[in-house]
């Protein structure tokens, strides 16, 4: 396909995290320089790095957004894998408890659908090598604070920044992407030119969670799945969910999440105690068996946060991408697949558009404002009927519905191949939530599960080995 003719056009984006460098690989094959401003100083290995807290927490990167990083950087998966991220099929490498019951581990060499199972600091790395490797134009400026944005009301024509010493520098820019993040200070930014304000919808569920690194016992070899033990919405009280993601170490990131009046701590002697309390306690046990590393991160930054810049009129040479425009709650799993596949759409519209055209940054936030509804939708359609849920309105008839029939879905899912296929469709974000409307689905849900419910956890003798394994007698680390 043809490029854009304005290949000349300078781009910058605000933020160096994953969204940032998405976006970054997006545009880069049409612009002629593309420079990523950052606060941080970023490493040049796969280690942790201030402003980055999330990444002390569990994170998946769902087949869906992964295969959208290959298509905007060939490689990045084999630099993941070479440096020990898993691939892990599912649903035959995940154990998963759902408010229905336990969840089969089909084995069907079929499936398309898979997670790469690697800690934060991994991920963001690989990537940020794969953008610099493949395209020379792309400059990290590191230790850049956003001051203001260049121009008017009507158009955005660079940005001004201050270094760690406080001089100030002028970009200018035909393009300015804010990925800060939750921070979001493209809004700010942008009131100071006279831009209109922007729409804001805000679900909380006043989710905290509670990660801690483990040493894997002895026996969990590096086939070990994901556990993961789900919140029932649907109770009326305050509900709590685990995750356990094996690492590229061999370790276990664990991470523990609870509903407003049921948080978890970040007391380490009370870790293992939390996860007891849990609809099953698979992660307590395993935990108990296996060996702490390091101190319990807390974070209760969680409230799904979605800002409207697809329904104003933004300044042209604006864009807002990741969670600078869509957060959401991080115990799902989906902010950095959801914002992979809004980079892949950016890519899509960079690809018919210049950069520098004055309906580029309209017509791509509106692009990516669809891609990240997905995500949007799989959060709140369940934060939402949790007890003391901070939202506009409560649930309508519609979402009340929807709610019914997916919970009926869920039921069907723990003993109905089709069905599962179908959820993980949509939960791997391969496909759109449609994928659960059709007439297989709907008799599906009202016929409920072919096989009957498993009486525990679907483990293979090897993990029933490690889960029936002396458990640790030492106390917790603190």
């Amino acid at each position: 396909m043809p490029r854009p003719t304005a290949a000349a056009a300078h781009v910058v984006v605000v933020g160096g995290g994953l969204a940032g460098t998405l976006a970054a690989a997006a545009l880069a094959p049409h612009a002629g320089r593309v420079t990523v401003v950052e606060r941080d100083r970023l490493p040049d290995a796969p280690e942790p790095r201030r402003g980055l807290p999330q990444a002390r927490h569990a994170h998946l990167f769902w087949s869906g957004g992964a295969r959208a990083v290959e298509a905007l950087l060939p490689g990045t998966h084999e630099l993941w894998e070479r440096h020990g991220a898993r691939h892990i099929l599912i649903p035959q490498g995940m154990v998963s408890y759902s408010p229905a019951g336990w969840f089969r581990r089909w084995p069907d060499e079929r499936s398309h659908h898979y997670a790469i199972a690697a800690r934060r600091d991994l991920t963001d790395w690989g990537v940020r090598t794969r953008l610099t490797r493949t395209f020379g134009h792309v400059e990290f400026r590191t230790d850049r604070t956003p001051v203001a944005l260049l121009g008017d009301s009507r158009r955005v024509r660079g940005l001004e920044v201050r270094d760690a010493e406080g001089r100030p520098e002028t970009l200018e820019a035909a393009l300015v992407v804010d990925a800060t993040g939750r921070a979001a200070v493209g809004g700010s930014l942008l009131a100071a030119l006279g831009a209109p304000p922007v729409p804001v919808t805000r679900v909380d569920a006043g989710v905290a969670y509670a990660s801690r690194l483990y040493r894997a016992p002895e026996g969990a070899g590096a086939d070990w799945p994901v556990v993961n033990i789900q919140a029932d919405p649907t109770t009326g009280e305050p509900a709590g969910l685990a995750t356990v993601v094996p690492t590229e170490t061999g370790d276990w990131l664990v991470s523990l999440s609870g509903t407003r009046g049921r948080h978890p701590t970040g007391d380490g002697a009370a870790f293992e105690e939390f996860a007891r309390t849990l609809r099953h306690p698979l992660a307590a046990d395993l935990v108990r068996r296996a060996t702490p590393v390091g101190a319990v991160a807390l974070t209760r930054s969680t409230p799904n946060i979605r800002r409207h810049y697809d329904r104003v009129a933004t300044p042209a040479g604006f864009l807002a991408v990741g969670d600078a425009a869509t957060a959401c709650n991080p115990v799902y799993a989906h902010g950095m697949s959801s914002a992979a596949r809004s980079a892949l759409a950016l890519r899509r519209v960079a690809d018919e558009l210049a950069v520098a055209d004055e309906q580029f940054g309209r017509r791509a936030q509106k692009a990516v404002a669809r891609e990240a509804a997905a995500a949007w939708t799989l959060a709140t359609g369940q934060d939402l009927f949790f007890p003391g849920v901070e939202a506009p309105a409560p649930p309508g008839f519609a979402a009340r519905a929807a709610g019914r029939y997916v919970a009926a879905l869920m039921n069907a899912a723990i003993g109905d191949h089709h069905v599962v296929q179908r959820f993980t469709d949509v939960m791997t974000l391969e496909k759109p939530a449609t994928r659960l409307a059709t007439p297989r689905m709907a008799l599906a849900a009202l016929r409920g599960p072919r096989l009957p419910k498993l009486d525990g956890p679907a483990l293979t003798p090897d993990e029933q080995a490690v889960l029936d394994s002396v458990r640790r007698t030492d106390p917790p680390a603190k």
